[in-house]
């Protein structure tokens, strides 16, 4: 099965046993819309029954990977509970998925990867990353939790004080530092990083399946494990941040400074 059932946001290329996933609204940057979200949600458990498929390489079209959310779809999500219940099952189905995806999944971070974009960062196994792009998880900063980002995996992948500090914040992650803490494996020219990635899901493919998928699946079970402790407050959370007045503040500041833009 190579036909893939997604919207045009998201893109599926194959290339022999590897298929490219490229997230694709390149001029709003990658940034989350409903779409976006419920394709990325579908994409995993289509990879896992692709019996074709031995490796993914995740990337964005355009300048970034993925910019963060929309925020005219997080205002959507502030005003309608049933879009907002949607989402967030959507969101939790991008999370097992991706921690339970049979073929590996070799992140090329073409530039910045801020909110879910950094989530699907932390999701991957293995990650390339430009070094001019960099890492956010501003959801805090904005007066939302992430449920489906850092605060879920990152002590799995970094020492707890960083996760912390980088979930509380949203503080920048420049590509070295992110290398240099273990959110990413290597860091490349900005020409580069589709291609190293690359290279290193042509070498996944030549290794044998069964091996790899059944190594990937003993190294995931304690991400699944975090996840499965976690998920349930984490999105009740979220849930709940979403009606803050705090998240409403902010969003109209965001809103109004947009129109004020436009109207310049």
């Amino acid at each position: 099965m190579s036909h893939y059932d997604l919207p045009s946001e998201l893109q599926v290329e194959t290339d022999g046993a590897i298929r490219i996933v490229r997230l694709n609204r390149p001029d709003q940057l990658n940034a989350t819309n409903h779409p976006l979200h419920k394709g990325l949600a579908e994409l995993f458990p289509q990879i896992d029954a692709d019996t074709e498929a031995r490796a993914v390489v995740l990337t964005g079209n355009g300048r970034a990977f993925s910019a963060g959310g929309d925020f005219d779809y997080l205002d959507e999500l502030t005003r309608e509970p049933a879009l907002r219940r949607e989402t967030l099952a959507d969101g939790q189905r991008i999370v097992t998925g991706m921690a339970r995806c049979r073929v590996p999944i070799v992140a090329a971070v073409n530039g910045p990867a801020v909110g879910l974009g950094c989530s699907l960062v932390a999701l991957s196994d293995i990650v390339f990353m430009a070094e001019s792009a960099h890492l956010a998880d501003p959801h805090v900063a904005i007066g939302l939790v992430a449920a489906d980002g850092g605060p879920v995996t990152w002590p799995l992948l970094i020492s707890l004080q960083l996760a912390k500090e980088y979930a509380l914040t949203g503080d920048r992650i420049p590509a070295r530092r992110a290398a240099e803490i273990g959110l990413v494996n290597h860091v490349c020219p900005d020409g580069e990083v589709l291609e190293q990635a690359m290279a290193c899901a042509q070498r996944i493919v030549k290794l044998p399946q069964r091996a790899v998928e059944d190594t990937k699946r003993i190294l995931n079970l304690h991400l699944e494990r975090a996840v499965l402790a976690t998920l349930d407050f984490a999105l009740t959370a979220e849930d709940r941040s979403f009606v803050s007045p705090e998240l409403r503040a902010n969003l109209d500041r965001q809103l109004a400074k947009r129109e004020g833009k436009g109207k310049a």
